[in-house]
């Protein structure tokens, strides 16, 4: 049985060993919750760096050059149950390098914009990303992480 695969992007700025991270609000998925700075899915006919870049100019309101938008992982994951909904798979950028200065621009669903250590991370972080951050945090990033799956 094949099952619909959702694709997203999320991208994690950096300055030294320091992300940026939004507080979810009013978005109906891990409000409360504290995520990449921008992330979103991949549309109809657009790659998923092509994405990365779109999401982190309309959510951050900076530029990033394709040539400074480094992959990191991608992330398969599901709910984790017996009958799961759906899958989703997730490509997780890093820039270090962008223009203008990161701001949220959509304040109905970012409560708060913060710099945090990779090595002092705040609380909640959906457990994906959390994943992605930690094995970050410690130079041992996979180029794929599951989540969700019993085997």
């Amino acid at each position: 049985m094949r099952i619909p695969l959702v694709p997203s992007a999320y991208i994690f700025l950096r300055r030294g060993d320091q992300v940026l991270l939004q507080l979810r609000r009013n978005t109906g998925y891990m409000d409360g919750h504290w995520a990449a700075g921008a992330a979103g899915h991949v549309e109809a006919g657009e790659s998923v760096t092509a994405a990365a870049l779109r999401e982190a100019e309309e959510e951050l309101g900076v530029r990033i050059a394709p040539e400074d938008l480094q992959p990191l992982t991608s992330v398969h994951r599901t709910d984790g149950t017996d009958s799961p909904i759906e899958q989703r798979v997730d490509w997780f950028f890093c820039a270090q390098r962008w223009q203008g200065q990161p701001r949220a621009l959509e304040p109905e669903k970012c409560a708060d914009l913060q710099w945090f250590s990779l090595s002092e991370l705040p609380t909640p972080i959906p457990a994906y990303e959390l994943a992605v951050l930690r094995h970050w945090a410690q130079g041992s990033l996979p180029a794929l992480l599951t989540h969700g799956f019993q085997a």
